[in-house]
């Protein structure tokens, strides 16, 4: 009894209310693979690569824009194209509008113009924060129409790719999507057009399958997610259990599916590399 009142009690540290308020949202970033917590701002001037273990932090479609091209301009195409609700799907029309709202995108992808290391290009981005980057029939369409104006105009075609794979609230409209940018891309690369694919985390589903691995160069930022169906399922339908690796782009790259893996601080310089040689009418660039 007597030892019970000399014992020491242990008391838990709750932040109040005000404090918590007094924390402005989004000051601090946690790295998802090391656990450090670093200033938004300082991992932005790191373009989003955590300073501790390297880890490459997903961009939006802008920052990938404002990072790539020469003084982050872009010429954008078909930017007022929009994704509808053909089949009616349950409670499509007010998530499209939510993503709109949420990632100030009309949809996953954004294509247009611009110029790497002086070279111009035909580019699209897609981003992650717009339904997971699932394509529908606005990407499809976006990314054929660049491909076409790629074609026409006699310029390289560079595309960035991320999804989730094909956007289901469209169902076939969405799969049919694969077919048509392959069958555009099969076009532009028999006329001799240069079309540099760089995967981004994470590429999985019928983008992986279809124009994202089509690329006369095929690349991937580090630690990238590249695949079709997840690891979960996979998994679950084999009952095996999968590398710890599996479908990183270390390991595609390994198993011959990429070129190169590239850290995002020396992507520009690839990519102006690759288009010199090609461009300038020089040697195929060796990425290995």
């Amino acid at each position: 009894m007597f030892k019970d009142l000399f014992q020491k009690k242990k008391y838990a540290v709750v932040p109040s209310e005000r404090t918590k308020r007094d924390i402005p949202e989004g000051l601090m970033n946690r790295c998802p693979k090391c656990g450090t917590i670093q200033f938004s701002k300082e991992l932005e001037k790191n373009l989003k690569i955590c300073s501790t273990c390297g880890h490459h932090f997903r961009l939006n479609a802008w920052e990938r824009i404002a990072m790539t091209l020469d003084e982050g301009r872009l010429f954008e195409i078909d930017a007022n194209l929009i994704s509808e609700d053909p089949l009616t799907f349950p409670g499509y029309e007010a998530k499209l509008k939510q993503q709109m709202e949420s990632s100030g995108l009309k949809d996953a992808v954004i294509t247009g113009e611009g110029e790497i290391g002086g070279f111009p290009v035909v580019i699209g981005v897609m981003s992650f924060d717009f339904f997971s980057g699932s394509m529908g029939s606005v990407v499809g369409e976006k990314i054929t129409r660049a491909i076409e104006r790629a074609m026409e105009k006699q310029l390289p075609l560079l595309v960035f790719s991320t999804s989730g794979g094909a956007r289901m609230q469209e169902s076939i409209l969405s799969l049919m999507q694969m077919a048509k940018t392959s069958a555009a891309l099969a076009k532009y690369q028999d006329q001799g057009g240069l079309f540099i694919s760089v995967f981004t985390d994470p590429t999985l589903g019928g983008v992986s399958a279809s124009f994202a691995s089509l690329g006369d160069y095929n690349l991937a930022e580090p630690g990238t997610i590249v695949g079709f169906a997840g690891r979960i399922v996979i998994e679950q339908t084999i009952r095996q259990k999968l590398p710890d690796n599996f479908q990183t782009a270390e390991f595609n790259l390994k198993h011959g599916h990429l070129d190169k893996v590239v850290h995002r601080k020396e992507m520009k310089a690839l990519l102006t590399k690759l288009l010199d040689m090609h461009v300038g009418k020089g040697e195929p660039a060796d990425v290995q």
